[in-house]
């Protein structure tokens, strides 16, 4: 016989049969008895944070550094509509979350908090799954969770506020997800494939998001070819330690990096969308056949179209292209065989103008890859500084590296921080900010990492001003004034929240504060008093 449960344990117990561990999240009225319920109840794990919106990005992060579907969840009304530049984040980059929103009773349409939260919802690309019935939630969960991972984008389940001290039975509801690799290349177009890459004479192997998990098969061919090997930015680390891997490809190149792509003949592409920033506008796949790979068929073709599209798995179709060129015997290339990976990976280092009172940035960043733990978890958030940190800050892997990009967006990186220590608190984890960054979302959520006890080191970029508009004013020779603050000392504001924190206006004061990394006992901050005058240029 089955027992009747109120409908807030119900959605309680049916996170706990997908295997959901940890949601992320604020409580209101809407969702607090579920919450208490995961808990108490279910054993389960929920992490406050301070803003709706960071709850979500928490929760993606999460799911990047886990591989499992990050879970979250608000109330309802404004703490959705402040949820809409992380669930933007999320439906650009693909990634699959779920986030439980409360709704305003249905009953009550003139509640103060009501809004069409399927509208909202749609505007941000994500997708909107509706709680149907208090005798539906089983289902109703399992659809959001299903469709997470089959549409890869974060899902939300509207979940009304009169349904929750309903009494309902509950049976279990998981739907299998096709998890196995798509299909194999074959057909002329394979044909044609293999015969522009056997025929190139300086082949190269680009590998994006989408071939992470095919890393063994591409790196047999990269070999097999005699080809350099390099990477998107969002699969920074894929090929770390491989003699002829390059790095990322495009605008974030070495200039000797560069130079080379742009004499390849042919760019074997797997998993990589080909976008403005990797191809550089199409600069570097001028006079080259394109092969590109991916599972995904509306990835191929959005910024450039190939000479040749195979919509398969990525590690099928490299052990494909492999068998054949061994069947028709074709020799390799011998593109990689005079090369200078040292020179092509190492990015130059400019003349020194830093003002009296401010550290030099790239310094800075030599520094701290030195002496920053090697296996840490790298989280940056958007502005001026990041792509220095992209290409002088190495990382383990993909895994390793959060990158918050999908919609240009600053001030949501130290929460993706949080969501990443959560998903690998054996890992210590860096996060990247700027001044600007900072003010707009990790001043609130600094604290959250200390509660939770996270080892965490936060930088802090501070260059005194919002950096890309300054340096817009600059290069017009406009009075760039409106674009400066005076920011209060963010490394008081990191130990006043419970934190350590550090001021770096000079080199002496920048080795006081690595000397204390190996001694953390928390989260810590390590601010960088930059000259706005002399931060390297974005390179995107």
């Amino acid at each position: 016989m089955q027992v009747e449960n109120y409908v807030y344990q119900n959605i309680a117990q049916s996170l706990k049969d997908h295997g959901v561990e940890t949601i992320f999240g604020l409580m209101g009225d809407a969702n607090l008895f579920m919450v208490d319920s995961f808990v108490r109840d279910c054993s389960g794990r929920f992490v406050p944070a301070a803003h709706e919106g960071s709850s979500v990005l928490m929760a993606l992060a999460y799911t990047h550094v886990a591989d499992k579907v990050g879970v979250a969840t608000v109330t309802h009304g404004p703490a959705l509509t402040n949820c809409m530049t992380a669930l933007t984040e999320g439906a650009r980059g693909h990634i699959p979350m779920v986030l439980l929103a409360g709704d305003t009773p249905v009953a009550n349409p003139r509640h103060l908090q009501s809004i069409d939260q399927r509208e909202v919802v749609k505007a941000t690309g994500a997708g909107f799954e509706q709680m149907r019935t208090p005798e539906t939630v089983a289902m109703d969960v399992a659809r959001a969770f299903y469709r997470a991972q089959v549409e890869r984008r974060p899902i939300v389940l509207n979940m009304p506020a009169d349904f929750m001290w309903r009494e309902a039975a509950h049976t279990p509801s998981v739907l299998d997800v096709f998890t196995a690799p798509g299909g194999v290349a074959e057909g002329e177009i394979l044909d044609n494939a293999i015969g522009m890459i056997a025929s190139a004479r300086r082949p190269l192997i680009l590998a994006g998001a989408g071939a992470v998990k095919a890393r063994e098969e591409i790196v047999k061919l990269a070999d097999r070819l005699e080809a350099p090997l390099a990477t998107t930015l969002k699969a920074k680390g894929l090929f770390k330690d491989h003699p002829y891997n390059i790095d990322i490809f495009g605008t974030l190149s070495t200039p000797a990096a560069y130079e080379l792509i742009a004499q390849s003949d042919c760019i074997i592409c797997f998993g990589a969308s080909l976008h403005d920033f990797t191809t550089d506008q199409g600069k570097l796949m001028k006079d080259k056949r394109i092969v590109q790979i991916d599972v995904t068929p509306t990835a191929i073709g959005g910024g450039l179209h190939p000479d040749a599209a195979l919509v398969a798995d990525a590690g099928l179709t490299a052990e494909t292209i492999l068998y054949w060129l061994n069947e028709a015997e074709i020799p390799a290339s011998g593109f990689t065989r005079d090369l200078d990976i040292a020179k092509l990976t190492e990015h130059p280092i400019g003349p020194n103008k830093t003002a009296e009172g401010c550290v030099n940035y790239i310094h800075a960043l030599e520094r701290l890859e030195e002496v920053l733990p090697k296996d840490r978890l790298l989280v940056t958030d958007g502005g001026r500084f990041m792509t220095e940190v992209w290409v002088r800050l190495s990382v383990q892997g993909p895994k390793s590296f959060v990158a918050t990009t999908n919609f240009g967006s600053i001030g949501i990186g130290l929460q993706e921080a949080i969501g990443a220590g959560v998903a690998a608190p054996e890992k210590p984890v860096v996060m990247f900010t700027g001044d600007g960054g900072f003010m707009m979302g990790g001043i609130n959520e600094f604290n959250t990492a200390v509660r939770l006890g996270l080892d965490l080191i936060v930088i802090v970029a501070n260059d005194s001003a919002y950096g890309a508009e300054h340096i817009q004013f600059i290069d017009r020779k406009m009075d760039p004034s409106l674009t400066e603050f005076h920011w209060p000392s963010f490394a008081e504001i990191g130990a006043s929240l419970g934190g350590q924190g550090y001021t770096v206006r000079n080199n002496a004061e920048l080795e006081e504060a690595l000397a204390a990394i190996p001694n953390r006992t928390g989260p810590m901050m390590i601010e960088l008093k930059l000259d706005p005058h002399d931060v390297p240029r974005m390179r995107i």
